[in-house]
């Protein structure tokens, strides 16, 4: 690497030269006021004999050029005030031949824009991403913005700054640009690592994705038509898959975290996305890289039909994959992308796929209900797909969930009942409430009611927030306040109405009988018990609630399955047991794997032993291994009772079993295992 502080119109002035914005670059961005701000500075400079500094510019360059000797130096850091500069000397470029000045005209064209005696393709000094290019080329051959078919940063900031040169002020630009200073940090391929220069530069001020950084690490160490190749054949295609339409957002490196989730078994940080990415995948080889490339490839366009299930070609998938989306639990992608998989390789068929999307959505559903903690989703779907036996496909995914326990577990119909009666289902956000909504009222109806975004169907409350004095003329005192006070926003008295909040504060009567657009005249399976009723009170109230209920047991279905057969009498998960004292195992059950042995101690060393195996470092990164005690052989004489773990490693063995028990729980703990562990006492 060497760094030379130098004038931006020597860099740019060089001959037979070429900058190269490699494909990786992030789109030129700049908006006008970093544009305003540019000129601004130039025109104070040009009128002084100050030297103004603009940073950097990091470049990769071949120690050997092209057949014609043309130098390639390929932009790293630097392609935003590059890119805006070069647009100053096209301004410059075209004032000078409109005001007939040809000697400047030349000079600013064949010193700063062109390579005069070059091919066609190496004729431009700035070669610019495929749009930026275009655009680019376009400005030169002296078109009018106006004419160009398409949006374009380049031209909006060309527009700009040709409005601010004129006639008055373009020596004073010229006099500016010949004292802008920069460093030039030059990096030789196959010396340097232009990767980890790359990953400590922010001169934009704008922080890089974990995908920035992904896309930088694959294109970056590949020679130019290489990277073309693999960002036209994989990475676009990426991009392209994985953009949420509905928001406008980019997704990507949602994306890769969640491939990496499937790939790794383990959830990496939003911030680590990139380091779990090189640790996992070597851009060295190409043939490797391609390969790599296309199995994400092939996963991104699971992942569009799930963030966009417009683009699902099959309806009845597309609206479970909408309800889904309605869910906004993003950390069952992982399980459904490998689902999908399974669906695209016939592996299972749609009736198969649909009852697992229906599955989730009870499972995740009936949790929300009853308010168990979210996080404890993301343990148990990361490794939910290892649990499917192919043969038995959703019956073997029932069977794993009902097996969940604690802050895990597949809540019961009563928890249901309980939670769901009380509960404030207003206050829930509008996408979780229209969900809820309109699952209810769609539910076996042939003719599908919209109420995500439709604004002709609005959810009202039955009993008013703010009653107008008739409900406390129909009402006693007390059974007015009890509603207020405990059912006013729970299920029982919310509704859909298509009267765009018409019926109001009115009395019941008055709501259902109203013209058009009462109860009465309402087609909505939620209005037809309130069609058939003459009064709202508590009883009233808990009649709708019965009947809600019903129909929401049958939307989000607890699994009819008999788990005894699977789960022997008297198995429980560590975390659920009784306490170990005076008790004897029969058996435990330690990462699918049946062990038959009656020692605590012993189980407590095998799941050490165990857990070393799979990541040692786990024990030291954390404090685990101070812990429980975990001593080499050289130094197990320190232990009271020392307890082989492995050929090299020791731990206390002078424990109660309430002590074992609270180390191999922490130990479950720091590995994400939690659900891993079951055991059998014996009788």
């Amino acid at each position: 690497m060497v760094a030379n502080a130098s004038k931006i119109s020597d860099f740019l002035s060089q001959n037979k030269t070429q900058f190269i914005i490699p494909v990786y670059q992030r789109n030129y961005d700049w908006k006008i006021e970093q544009c305003k701000q540019l000129l601004d500075d130039l025109m104070t400079i040009g009128n002084n004999n100050d030297i103004h500094f603009i940073g950097s510019i990091v470049y990769l360059h071949d120690s050997i050029y092209t057949a014609t000797d043309i130098k390639e130096l390929v932009i790293i850091d630097g392609q935003q005030r590059l890119t805006t500069i070069m647009l100053i000397y096209v301004a410059l470029y075209r004032l000078a031949k409109f005001l007939n000045k040809n000697s400047l005209f030349d000079e600013i064209n064949e010193t700063y824009l062109i390579n005069k005696y070059s091919s066609s393709s190496e004729k431009l000094k700035l070669r610019n991403t495929e749009n930026n290019d275009r655009a680019f080329r376009f400005l030169l051959e002296d078109n009018q913005s106006t004419d160009y078919n398409e949006y374009s940063n380049i031209i909006r900031n060309f527009d700009y700054i040709k409005d601010r040169i004129n006639e008055n002020n373009y020596e004073v630009v010229l006099a500016g640009l010949s004292k802008l200073s920069y460093v030039e940090i030059s990096l030789e391929r196959g010396k340097d690592d232009p990767q980890k220069i790359f990953e400590s530069i922010n001169s934009t001020g704008l922080e890089l994705s974990q995908a920035d950084l992904i896309r930088n690490y694959i294109l970056m160490g590949l020679k130019y038509d290489e990277q073309k190749y693999i960002y036209n054949t994989y990475w676009r295609y990426i991009e392209d898959h994985t953009k949420y339409i509905a928001k406008n957002e980019n997704k990507l490196s949602d994306f890769i975290r969640d491939f990496l989730t499937l790939e790794n078994k383990r959830i990496p940080n939003k911030d680590t996305v990139y380091i779990e990415f090189k640790k996992k995948y070597d851009v060295s080889t190409f043939t490797e890289l391609e390969k790599n490339l296309q199995n994400i490839k092939n996963m991104s366009t699971f992942y569009n039909k799930v963030i966009n299930p417009q683009f699902e070609k099959d309806k009845d998938i597309q609206e479970e994959l909408k309800y889904i989306n309605q869910l906004e639990s993003e950390v069952t992608y992982p399980f459904i992308l490998s689902v999908y998989k399974d669906y695209d390789a016939e592996i299972i068929n749609k009736v198969t796929f649909i009852n697992v999307l229906e599955l989730i959505q009870s499972f995740v559903w009936r949790r929300f209900i009853t308010g168990l903690p979210p996080n404890a989703l993301n343990k148990i779907f990361m490794n939910l797909y290892e649990k499917i036996n192919k043969s038995e496909y959703v019956n073997s995914l029932q069977i794993s969930l009902l097996q969940k326990s604690g802050d895990q577990k597949f809540p019961t119909n009563d928890e249901i009942i309980e939670a769901l009666h009380g509960k404030d289902i207003y206050s829930i956000k509008s996408k979780k409430i229209h969900y809820l909504f309109e699952k209810l009222e769609n539910f076996e109806n042939k003719e599908k009611v919209l109420i995500q975004g439709n604004a002709d169907i609005t959810i009202e409350h039955i009993f008013p927030q703010n009653p107008d004095i008739s409900w406390r003329n129909d009402l006693s005192g007390e059974e007015y306040d009890t509603i207020k006070e405990k059912y006013l926003h729970t299920i029982s008295n919310l509704t859909l109405s298509g009267n765009n909040g018409q019926l109001g504060n009115m009395s019941f009567l008055k709501k259902k009988n109203y013209p058009k657009n009462g109860y009465s005249d309402s087609r909505l399976w939620l209005n037809k018990f309130l069609s058939s009723i003459n009064e709202w009170n508590i009883k009233q109230l808990e009649s709708r609630f019965e009947l809600t209920i019903k129909r929401f047991l049958k939307i989000w279905k607890y699994p009819d399955v008999d788990i005894s057969k699977v789960l022997s009498i008297g198995e429980v998960n560590i975390f659920q047991a009784d306490e170990p004292t005076s008790k004897k195992l029969d058996y435990y059950i330690l990462l699918d794997e049946k062990k038959t042995m009656s020692s605590i101690l012993e189980m407590y060393a095998d799941v050490v032993r165990q857990l070393l195996d799979k990541n040692m470092s786990m024990f030291f990164t954390t404090v685990l291994a101070e812990d429980i005690d975990l001593t080499k052989k050289e130094n197990k004489n320190n232990l009271r009772s020392p307890l082989q773990v492995n050929e090299n490693w020791y731990i206390e063995g002078n424990l109660s079993h309430i002590d074992k028990f609270k180390r191999i729980k922490e130990i479950l703990t720091t590995f994400d295992l939690e659900d891993e562990l079951t055991i059998k006492y014996a009788e």
